[in-house]
């Protein structure tokens, strides 16, 4: 009796906990930016205490504030001339482009990257694991490939931030009728959290041949 009151203390405590902890690191993050203000300006010397989260309300300002600026004629020519500037500069211009384009194709609201989740077979036939839908293949690799292949990201568990990239033909890949965040869920829970009984009837019968009838 006291280990079941025990374990079921614990799975009511764990995820707080866990969470707390997420967001108190996100927020001392965040709280850095304070230190680009002028020293006579931080809140510790304004109000004589520090305000924990100030530098997120700072942090999360500029950034709405720069998307609504860039957002018009005068911000866009701002973001070119800025653009510019850093081509000229070596090893940070290979830098910064690598990063934008990887940024533009993930957090762009008409990108295909992370917006479908897949079952494919990995790292041998017969075991499956989910990945996600990145594109196709470009480039010169695209000329040594034979037929319709897609890319996809192939996250490890328990964190999803590291992973393998591969190329595989489209026909081996199922599209799976799951949200990202339910196939994100699945992962992390090491199979523990499964998507709803919906999700998993409907990527049941989904066909292997869902990607390569259409453009990723």
């Amino acid at each position: 009796m006291f280990k079941r009151y025990f374990i079921t203390g614990l799975l009511i405590w764990v995820p707080l906990a866990i969470t707390a902890w997420v967001l108190s690191m996100i927020i001392r993050a965040m709280d850095q930016s304070l230190l680009l203000l002028p020293e006579a300006i931080h809140p510790i010397n304004l109000l004589g205490f520090n305000i924990p989260g100030a530098g997120a309300v700072l942090t999360l300002a500029t950034i709405l504030i720069t998307g609504l600026l860039a957002a018009n004629f005068i911000g866009q020519k701002l973001v070119g001339w800025w653009e510019r500037i850093l081509a000229r500069i070596p090893v940070v211009n290979s830098l910064y482009n690598a990063v934008k384009q990887v940024s533009d194709t993930i957090l762009s609201p008409n990108g295909n990257a992370f917006r479908k989740a897949l079952l494919v077979q990995y790292p041998r036939q017969g075991s499956w694991t989910i990945a996600f839908l990145t594109g196709q293949p470009g480039g010169d690799v695209a000329n040594h490939l034979d037929g319709k292949y897609v890319s996809v990201y192939v996250p490890t568990t328990p964190n999803p931030t590291s992973g393998f990239f591969l190329m595989m033909p489209a026909e081996d890949v199922v599209e799976l009728k799951m949200s990202v965040d339910e196939a994100l869920k699945y992962i992390v829970s090491m199979g523990v959290v499964p998507p709803s009984p919906k999700s998993r009837r409907r990527g049941k019968t989904e066909s292997p041949q869902s990607i390569s009838s259409g453009t990723p």
